[in-house]
């Protein structure tokens, strides 16, 4: 995975509105949304050439100087503008305590935005994300449409084969396991690199994180309210000196990862950082870069527990290395090697096995305790950067660029018990419920499946949106689920509740 170039092309903020500027603010909207859209097909120049700095530069300003302004005419002749044709007007900002800049674009004090959407609102024909298609001159199906004909899905290996299509299992999607709830673009979620989605956790049905730029964010879905959590653009001191690890300062560290567990956050950044913060604590309790190598993004992070009820932080890097550390006093127990840099990583529920995936159309499955491989999994097309273990620990998923999602029984690794396929694009994220009952899978845009595994996987829910999907997190009540959306205009949250029997019954007393 080159990950080098993984970072945003170019960082955009939001430009202040006024009447003599009307133009010049559509002009940013309408870069940051080609640019966007064109990054995909831009890709394949990046990947298949192995371009230098000046020679990415040099297509980009090609793009920018000359293609805007016909981007920018050809907006004016699609939209009947009303007043503004998408520009919702620039939140007031927010100074923070410490004098040290925040990226946040502070809408929090607003209360409920006019752009959130509510399900009493959806029922009642507002657009789940709040996009106004009633005054654009083409429909949402329309638009959905073009969209599947020209979206570009990212590969390093493979090409589309047919004989992939034939081996996924069919798939009812027409079902409602869980309703629309709320959207907010309060927080809007951010990517930091295309390739890495596990930037959205909920810790229960009324808290989510999720990140914001160089912040993480926490989400009360109840208060409808967003508090900062740690901005990592600041400069960092950890708290706690670690046996065995080196704590350092860190400063504007550019996130990659997150994960959320059990009051414990932690993150993980392009120059291979490794930050952990205990929620209830003030400050950083540990922080430090993993490795000194160029190219060493920290790709995942996982906290577990192992067989013998400790905690435990899992990184993956790009450096080919899993590191395992001790989350109460963050000494470094463990490293093991593999083969290829590693971009998922996910530790069993017993804590035994850890699946390891990565730039290989091959996961491994290994030993947790001493990184011996158990076993490998053969099948996908393309590399791997999603996986999620079923809670009864015999079943594991693996999302992968070729499209698919496949499922292994750890009883027989010889052959995917089941392959499921996405709509559009690459498996970006993987997620099960507590209960075991259903498995969510985020492809890197515009769709998300909900898949009922007691119905042997045949059976789910297709959420259809638009934008790149951040992350997508079940609470562990299984009552919620939460999507983050990155996009320049609709970034946002949504949460959606998990439907009962009894539900339907009493919509259609009503």
């Amino acid at each position: 995975m080159r990950k080098e170039i993984g970072k945003n092309i170019a960082e955009s903020k939001d430009a202040p509105t006024s009447d003599s500027s009307k133009r010049s603010e559509i002009k940013a909207c309408i870069v940051a949304e080609h640019v966007r859209f064109w990054f995909f097909g831009f890709e394949h120049f990046l990947v298949s050439s192995n371009p230098s700095v000046s020679q990415i530069s040099g297509e980009m300003q090609h793009f920018l100087n000359n293609d805007i302004e016909y981007v920018i005419d050809d907006y004016y002749d699609m939209i009947n503008f009303d007043g503004e044709p998408f520009s919702e007007g620039s939140p007031p900002k927010r100074s923070i305590d410490d004098p040290f800049d925040s990226d946040l674009e502070d809408d929090f004090d607003m209360g409920k935005s006019k752009t959130d959407t509510s399900a009493v609102e959806a029922r009642n024909g507002k657009d789940m994300q709040g996009i106004p298609w009633e005054r654009l001159n083409f429909t949402r199906a329309m638009y959905r449409e073009a969209r599947l004909k020209q979206y570009k899905n990212y590969e390093n290996l493979s090409s589309y084969h047919e004989e992939l299509e034939k081996e996924c299992k069919q798939v009812d999607k027409g079902n409602n396991y869980y309703s629309f709830q709320f959207n907010t673009r309060l927080v809007k979620s951010t990517i930091g690199h295309f390739q890495l989605r596990n930037l959205l956790w909920a810790t229960s049905k009324h808290d989510v994180y999720l990140m914001q730029n160089h912040s993480i964010m926490h989400w009360s879905a109840l208060r409808k309210w967003s508090k900062e959590v740690l901005n990592l653009a600041k400069p960092i001191v950890p708290t706690l000196k670690c046996p065995g690890s080196e704590p350092r300062p860190l400063s504007r560290v550019q996130i990659s990862t997150m994960s959320v567990k059990d009051n414990l956050l932690v993150a993980g950044g392009f120059h291979g950082e490794l930050i952990c913060k205990y929620l209830n604590q003030a400050g950083v309790s540990f922080g430090t870069k993993l490795t000194t190598e160029e190219n060493a993004i920290t790709n995942a992070v996982d906290i577990f527990t192992s067989p013998g009820g400790s905690k435990r932080i899992m990184s993956a890097n790009n450096d080919a290395k899993v590191r395992v550390f001790d989350a109460v006093n963050f000494a470094s127990l463990n490293t093991f090697s593999f083969p290829w840099a590693v971009n998922s990583t996910s530790v069993s529920p017993d804590g035994k096995l850890v699946a390891v995936l990565g730039d290989s159309a091959e996961c491994l499955v290994a030993d947790a305790q001493s990184g011996k491989v158990a076993g490998t999994l053969r099948g996908h097309l393309d590399y791997s950067s999603a996986s999620a273990w079923h809670p009864d620990g015999r079943v594991l998923a693996t999302g992968n660029q070729d499209t698919t999602c496949r499922l292994w029984d750890m009883r027989n690794m010889s052959r995917s018990l089941t392959l499921l396929k996405g709509r559009m694009g690459a498996i970006r994220a993987l997620k099960f419920t507590s209960d075991g009952r259903f498995m969510a899978m985020a492809e890197a845009a515009d769709f998300v499946h909900i898949i009922d595994t007691e119905s042997g996987y045949e059976n789910g829910q297709e959420i259809d949106l638009f934008g790149e999907i951040g992350g997508i997190s079940f609470s562990p009540d299984t009552e919620a689920f939460f999507v983050g959306v990155a996009d320049r205009t609709y970034g946002c949250c949504l949460e959606f509740n998990r439907r009962r029997h009894h539900e339907g019954y009493l919509e259609a007393l009503f």
